[in-house]
């Protein structure tokens, strides 16, 4: 008998379900994993809007006088 037969007979109907994290928490290694995809993607974008908007406040708008305003 193969190994995967083993851990199956073993795990009963909980074999090839995802684990969750904690045994208290209900929420899963794969979902944990698209959560930090999806933040890491949402930091990036907005140091990426951070960025443009440095560039635009200290050399598009001194181009256009929006100092002498001030």
């Amino acid at each position: 008998m193969g190994e995967s037969k083993r851990r199956q007979e073993k795990m009963g109907e909980g074999y090839g379900k995802e684990t969750p994290i904690l045994p208290w928490l209900p929420v899963t290694k794969g979902q944990a994993e698209q959560f930090m995809r999806w933040t890491t993607a949402g930091a990036w974008i907005g140091i990426g809007v951070m960025i443009a908007l440095w560039v635009t406040v200290r050399f598009i708008g001194p181009g256009f006088g929006w100092w002498e305003v001030l």
